[in-house]
């Protein structure tokens, strides 16, 4: 069984790696813009990657704050594995499908294109094992948290109370 101790230390450690994933994307992405002509896939990259720098920061927060953040990380780290795996499809075509050296920006080493890729990727994939986390984290702070109940028998009890077998008072 998992919890909140064991939880909150993988998401944090998940959230950072998330994060700095998106900043050196953004990094290598700007420096491509910079340098070379933009492409449509380029301009996508780098828009997923500044938005995510910002829409992740509450995610280092959520462990915290568990029922007031949890769903809306859980939320944006559903939205942004999808915007994150295009933009890994879009960097495989571009370095992989088509000659490196050529291709967005032409004429630019393939090492920082794969590079960027290589990061584009982990980008998606902290983000993809965050939402499992998150939801593990919550699962874990709600099983913890939740009130702690006796069973009860049949007659209203707690289950191994003697049942009482007196008669009632007769009404007057």
């Amino acid at each position: 069984m998992l919890s909140s101790s064991v939880t909150r230390p993988l998401q944090l450690v998940t959230r950072v790696l998330q994060w700095a994933s998106a900043v050196i994307v953004m990094g290598i992405t700007s420096y491509f813009i910079h340098r070379g002509p933009r492409g449509q896939h380029l301009i996508y990259q780098e828009v997923i990657a500044v938005m995510s720098v910002v829409f992740f920061i509450p995610a280092f927060i959520s462990p915290f704050m568990p029922t007031s953040l949890g769903k809306i990380v859980i939320f944006i780290d559903v939205i942004f594995s999808y915007l994150w795996l295009t933009a890994f499809i879009f960097a495989a075509q571009d370095y992989n499908l088509n000659d490196c050296f050529l291709h967005s920006p032409p004429f630019l080493g393939c090492g920082k294109k794969k590079a960027n890729e290589a990061f584009i990727f982990l980008a998606f994939i902290f983000t993809f094992f965050g939402m499992f986390l998150e939801v593990a984290g919550l699962w874990a702070y709600a099983r913890e948290n939740e009130p702690r109940r006796e069973k009860h028998g049949a007659h209203g009890g707690p289950a191994d109370a003697p049942i009482d077998t007196t008669p009632a008072p007769a009404a007057v």
